[in-house]
């Protein structure tokens, strides 16, 4: 796994993290636009289309179809995180969400939104057609 942090220095302190996720997707976008106004883009997080970097997350064992499916993070040691802990470490960046991202993974919350998020992304994705 890759250093990520060696190709792109610090600001304000935080580690860099990459975000992988389906910049097909318009409310994937408006997310994304979301939290780089309200993070007002000094979290120094990196947004990648999991569908442009479908070989870049090959080498790290992810598939293209398991990228869409799900947020993958990677942190600045080249570790991968995915769903709810990915979202987590995303809100951690945004001032004031710290808490929000701390609540989704509680052991009786964290179940509930990834069957609800999992079947979001299922059917958008079918009726795309791109699963």
């Amino acid at each position: 796994m890759s250093d990520i942090a060696s190709q792109r220095p610090q600001r304000d302190g935080l580690p860099l993290i990459r975000i992988y996720y389906d910049a097909r997707c318009p409310v994937c976008r408006r997310e994304r636009a979301r939290y780089e106004r309200l993070s007002r883009q000094d979290a120094n997080v990196e947004w990648w289309d999991a569908t442009d970097n479908a070989e870049h997350l090959a080498a790290r064992g992810i598939g293209l179809k398991q990228a869409l499916l799900s947020l993958h993070v990677e942190t600045a040691q080249g570790q991968i995180r995915e769903g709810m802990p990915a979202y987590r470490l995303l809100l951690a960046r945004i001032p004031g969400l710290a808490w929000l991202g701390w609540l989704i993974t509680r052991p009786l919350i964290e179940p509930v939104l990834t069957r609800v998020y999992d079947a979001w992304v299922r059917r958008r994705l079918c009726r795309d057609g791109r699963l």
